[in-house]
């Protein structure tokens, strides 16, 4: 991997020189304007507006345009000499946990090379120490004519740098969230949460970019002069007016695909929220109610049965068992 930048990092007392190389690639495919007639490239030529004549990559620098339209002239020369210890250094400032960073911060990222043989023992060093705090650097640098701010972790054995947004770079969610007041029912989240456990989780390499392949099926198909693959057009589905149907139908769909039986959905109920709103009526008193007569139908016809069998027996075998039924039912019989 070809560097990018090449510089150090100040860490405390001790700097280490480093090189900074690309983490990330891109593999989107890229297009060239053509004219749609005859196929010709498309070429965007610079002019200077005063010569009106075309200008060469040598002949151009940069250039601030003021208030009123005057071009002030920057120089690289100008922008290295800038009064920032960040020129050529990456400067760490803090150490935080990992969980304090937005990742709406996160921006592109790098990974940090030792410069040399002399750089190898406090590049351990650093690497090391952010191990075992379990804590990422906060730093701040230069690149490419502004000062940023960055992330350094580790990863694997290697120090790796996120270019972090400036905080009030990072827009605040206001008027994203729906307006109205939305209720949602604890079947519903059971529903999602059972979906949720249906779809498991995935290996993030497993994944691919099914786009860039079609496009270039397509390429190649015209290329050889063959007609580009045909892709069916997706189901539009309906407007989704039952909630609880569309989530029950998800969980079925994804069990099928994963070769389960399409069984009902197993709901797995959520703790018991606690909520603001007023507990049911209670209706312990009717029940109780109809409880207590059929306990004193069943006490009647039981006292029914033992006077019966009392009679055949002598008064001197009373069995102390069931005279508590007794009493119990004679007390029940009014209700």
């Amino acid at each position: 991997m070809r560097s990018i930048w090449n510089g150090a990092i100040s860490f405390g007392l001790v700097s280490i020189p480093i090189k900074l190389v690309n983490a990330t690639e891109n593999h989107s495919i890229s297009f060239r304007q053509i004219h749609t007639e005859d196929g010709g490239r498309i070429r965007y030529r610079k002019f200077c507006e005063l010569e009106d004549r075309e200008v060469t990559g040598q002949e151009i620098s940069k250039g601030y345009e003021d208030a009123d339209g005057t071009i002030i002239p920057i120089t690289d020369e100008d922008l290295a000499g800038l009064p920032i210890p960040t020129a050529r250094t990456i400067e760490i400032v803090a150490f935080v946990p990992e969980d304090r960073i937005d990742p709406l911060q996160m921006d592109a990222a790098y990974y940090l090379a030792a410069g040399g043989a002399p750089a190898a023992k406090p590049y351990t060093l650093l690497r090391e120490a952010l191990k075992r705090s379990n804590k990422v650097a906060i730093a701040k640098f230069a690149l490419r004519g502004k000062e940023r701010l960055g992330m350094l972790r580790v990863v694997g054995d290697a120090i790796a740098m996120h270019g972090l947004l400036w905080p009030d770079e990072v827009r605040a969610p206001e008027g994203v969230a729906p307006d109205s007041s939305v209720t949602v029912r604890d079947k519903e989240l059971d529903l999602a949460d059972a979906l949720m456990d249906t779809l498991g989780e995935v290996d993030l390499k497993d994944l691919h970019d099914e786009y860039r392949e079609a496009v270039e099926e397509v390429i190649a198909a015209k290329a050889s002069g063959e007609a580009p693959p045909e892709t069916p057009a997706p189901e539009r589905g309906g407007k989704v007016l039952d909630l609880m149907a569309a989530l029950e139908n998800s969980v079925r769909a994804a069990r099928e695909s994963r070769g389960e039986e399409p069984e009902e959905a197993e709901v797995k109920r959520l703790p018991q929220r606690k909520t603001s709103r007023s507990s049911p009526k209670e209706t312990g008193g009717k029940k109780s109610t109809s409880t207590t007569k059929k306990t004193a139908s069943g006490a009647r016809k039981s006292t029914a049965k033992t006077s019966q069998s009392e009679k055949k027996t002598t008064a001197k075998k009373t069995p102390a068992k069931k005279t508590p039924a007794k009493k119990s039912a004679s007390r029940k019989r009014p209700a």
